[in-house]
């Protein structure tokens, strides 16, 4: 079985920071793996580990200044990465859902994975929406919001669990191939260590542009533009007392007696 990772370095903000017309200016910025794809590696390597999987594979779309953040994969286990970037990608102030649904698809479509994990969502635009999506356009079986999924395929079906609203969870047989997006909490992730930091220099990234998958340029021009960037202001100010438990809770009590709620 060959699984496909999707995965995504995000930005990462530091508690003060400055806006600069639609951005946050660079020197208040770093980058991370994003955290919902870190566990999405972490079920693609058990299962290798399991004897489930033969090959785990990753992709993602960015720029050079990437890779080194998407090596953090490969240093977890990942036996390979594919990065797809191109210049028509350069001006895009937004990828929307669509436009990575039809660069990721061409990517599983080359690939032909028995099944593909992503994070629920992304840290930084938060769409929540990609790994359906992608499993729409491929005509492959999905399960959204998988919290747990057995390390055992019987007859080509992942058995998993799923969280809904209200906190209610579905248990479910899924056909493959298939889409799943992994859930927070599902596994615990592993440190690369450094051996496998190591290891993962030496592995194999292929970088592929928007021609060598067959995906037209017109196809990755979004409907959404950013038009504003701000922090919002607070609709309420905190109050921290500090003293003993005794102290704080008399201050406490006259704050309240004196807006009402406390007699």
């Amino acid at each position: 079985m060959k699984i496909l990772v999707t995965v995504k370095e995000v930005a990462t903000v530091e508690d003060e920071f400055e806006i600069e017309g639609t951005e946050i200016a660079d020197q208040y910025l770093g980058a991370d793996l994003n955290e919902w794809d870190d566990y999405a590696i972490e079920e693609a390597v058990q299962l290798q580990e399991a004897g489930v999987a033969d090959e785990v594979v990753t992709v993602t779309i960015g720029p050079e200044d990437c890779e080194q953040t998407i090596r953090q994969a490969l240093a977890k286990g990942a036996d390979r990465a594919v990065r797809v970037w191109d210049d028509a990608l350069e001006g895009v102030d937004l990828l929307d859902v669509n436009a990575k649904t039809q660069i990721l698809s061409a990517v599983v479509e080359e690939e032909d994975p028995d099944l593909v994990l992503t994070g629920v969502q992304a840290g930084d635009d938060s769409f929540a929406a990609t790994g359906v999506s992608v499993a729409e356009e491929i005509g492959a079986q999905w399960g959204a919001v998988v919290n747990h999924l057995e390390h055992e395929f019987d007859d080509g079906v992942a058995s998993v669990r799923r969280e809904l609203e209200g906190g209610v969870e579905e248990l479910t047989d899924i056909e493959l191939p298939a889409v799943l997006t992994i859930q927070t909490g599902i596994n615990e992730p592993r440190y690369a260590s450094l051996r496998g930091i190591r290891q993962a220099q030496r592995k194999e990234l292929d970088v592929q542009g928007l021609a060598d998958l067959g995906v037209d340029e017109g196809e990755i021009e979004g409907d959404l533009t950013l038009t504003d960037m701000y922090e919002p202001e607070s609709e309420s100010d905190a109050t921290i007392w500090e003293g003993s438990p005794e102290e704080t809770a008399a201050e406490l009590g006259e704050m309240l007696r004196n807006k009402g709620v406390a007699p």
